[in-house]
Parts: C-alpha cells; sequence; structure tokens
C-alpha cells in the first residue's frame, strides 16, 4: 500500500488526518507532519525522515503538502530529490484530497499514479455560494455511465443505509467510492416534504452521482416497475428502521441493511457511540430479522462489523431498567 506523509505549517496536518479518519475510517500508514513557530527547516527534516521511516512500504510514498513553496514544501522536496521516479508530491492539500488519495490506495500501487489522480478531486471541491461567482467551466465530456451489475430493465440496489444523518462525508466518500452508485436515493416522508434539506442533500451529492429525495410510496412504486432504471446501481439511504421496515414490506426488494448511525433522542438509550435505541427501534429491527433481512452494523466501509443483535441486548437491558 502506498503511504502517505500529509505535511503543513501549524497543527493542520494533525487535524485534516483527524477529519479524514472521521469520514473515511482509520488509516494504516498514513503519518503527519507539523512545522511549529520554534522548528527550523532542519528539526522538520528530521520529522519527515522519521515518518517516511515508519512507513511498512518506504518505496512508494505520497506526500500532500498545505502550500507550494513554503518550508515543508520545501524540506519534502529535498528528500524527494533521490526518489523521483517513485514518490509524487501533491501540494494545495484539502479534505477532498485526502479522502480521493486514500480511497485511491484500494486500486493503484503507485504514489505518482494517486498523485495525477487526485488533483481533479481537489480542485472539485473547491466550491462556491452563491452559485453565479463560480467560474464558468469549459463544456466537459459527458461521464461515462457506470458499469452495473444489475440486469437488463432492472435497478440493483448496492446499499440500503439507516443513518440519521443521511448524506454526509462517510456516504458521499467512503460508501459511494465502496459500491459506486450511479443514484443516491434518500427515502423519507419527512425529508421529502422539507425544500431545504432536500436542496442540500442534492448539493452535497458526489460528482457524477445523481441525488433523489422521494416519499417511501413512491420508492415502492418504483421498485414494482424500475424498468426504468435498468442498469441503475442505487444506494438507498433511511433515516430511520421504521422507513426500512415500510418499504420492505412494501415490496421495495432489499436483503440486507447497513445500520450506521441512530441519533439520541429524549426516550432512548445509547449502547455503543453512533448507534440509539427506543423500543420500537428494537422492535421494528427484530420484525426485519423475522423476514429474513440480514443486518451490516459499520459506519464505514473499514470497519469490522458489528453484530446487531448483541448491541440491541444492551439498549434492552438498559431500557428495561429505566423502566
Amino acid at each position: 500500500m502506498v503511504g502517505i506523509v500529509i505535511a503543513s505549517h501549524g497543527d493542520f496536518a494533525d487535524g485534516i488526518k483527524m477529519s479524514g479518519s472521521m469520514i473515511f475510517g482509520e488509516q494504516k500508514d498514513v503519518q503527519s507532519v507539523t512545522l511549529q513557530p520554534n522548528m527550523g527547516p532542519d528539526d522538520l527534516k528530521a520529522k519527515l525522515e522519521k515518518a517516511v521511516s515508519s512507513l511498512e512500504d518506504q518505496e512508494q510514498v505520497l506526500f500532500l503538502v498545505d502550500l507550494w513553496g513554503g518550508t515543508p514544501f520545501n524540506q519534502v522536496n529535498g528528500l524527494f530529490e533521490s526518489h523521483k521516479d517513485k514518490w509524487a508530491i501533491v501540494a494545495g492539500l484539502n479534505l477532498p484530497m485526502l479522502i480521493e488519495a486514500y480511497a485511491s490506495r484500494m486500486s493503484m500501487n503507485s504514489a505518482q499514479e494517486i498523485a495525477a489522480h487526485i488533483i481533479e478531486t481537489a480542485k472539485d471541491g473547491v466550491k462556491v455560494r452563491p452559485e453565479s461567482l463560480q467560474p464558468k467551466a469549459a463544456p466537459k465530456a459527458a461521464p461515462k455511465k457506470a458499469v452495473s451489475g444489475g440486469q437488463p430493465g432492472s435497478m440493483k440496489y448496492v446499499l440500503a443505509r439507516v443513518d440519521s444523518r443521511l448524506l454526509h462525508g462517510q456516504v458521499a466518500t467512503g460508501w459511494s467510492r465502496s459500491v459506486n452508485p450511479t443514484r443516491i436515493i434518500v427515502v423519507s416522508d419527512n425529508v421529502a416534504k422539507d425544500d431545504l434539506r432536500k436542496n442540500l442533500i442534492m448539493q452535497a451529492a458526489p460528482a457524477g452521482i445523481k441525488a433523489h429525495v422521494i416519499p417511501i410510496k413512491q420508492m415502492i412504486k418504483i421498485a414494482k416497475d424500475d424498468k426504468h432504471f435498468g442498469g441503475e446501481r442505487a444506494l438507498l439511504l433511511f433515516e430511520t428502521p421504521q422507513d426500512v421496515l415500510r418499504a420492505i414490506e412494501g415490496g421495495v426488494p432489499l436483503k440486507t441493511i447497513n445500520v450506521g448511525s441512530m441519533a439520541h433522542s429524549v426516550g432512548k438509550v445509547q449502547p455503543n457511540k453512533v448507534l440509539a435505541f427506543d423500543q420500537d427501534d428494537i422492535d421494528t429491527y427484530k420484525k426485519m430479522e423475522k423476514k429474513g433481512i440480514k443486518f451490516d452494523v459499520r459506519k464505514v466501509p473499514t470497519d469490522s462489523e458489528d453484530n446487531l443483535d448483541n448491541i440491541m441486548k444492551k439498549a434492552q437491558a438498559e431500557l428495561d431498567k429505566n423502566k
């Protein structure tokens, strides 16, 4: 795996590394190096050398630095001179760049290949509102449609996820990269009636993926007659397990549900950091379980799967205790 060294002025490198972990999961062979006010160039160079020496593969190293021409870049560039054939440096670090680098390591084995690939994503991550301030881009060729695993005339459900936050960084980057959808569909009666939330969700869609917000009845209707969606790969997002159960009972052919996050609220207990339950939630999951639905409890694709039954037993015990 290509090693990554993040270098910056101040604590930026440490902070963006933490942000990347929150969105894409903990990553191996990633080091952050910071230039502090009391440090000189030689001190920074020593830290960079130590960071590289800690990587499992020191032949393939990608440096992501904050500013072209700054001290972190200059010290990295000095090390780079004797490894020009394999190492790579990309300046102008932002979070989309870092996440794309993480995703690219899954399929690319060359630091220079990843470096060339992530530049466009980093540029696309710079946007402005109002949109009228965005510079006019030259027309681009239409992107090629993703290869679908679905049968002709039918839609393939590549992921169905319960997530009270719906479309956010972990979904737009980690899960989208993992399951490669052509459409992200938020299935929620509440959100479908909220124009502000609908617009925010559609704006958060990753480049090249269409986002929709539809009520549950509309999703059921599509599932029963999806001949117009042949070849599409759909990632479905639900706010609650109750919405998932309604969709399944209505005929949406889901077999596995990814349980990502369920927000805490009054009357709920929280047996782990990201999942909160009341009695109705537990009963709803058990109803789905009786229908043969399987559950994949993970925040991001790189997490290990957790056991929903064990989590619900803890939640049930807490609920019983609070009665």
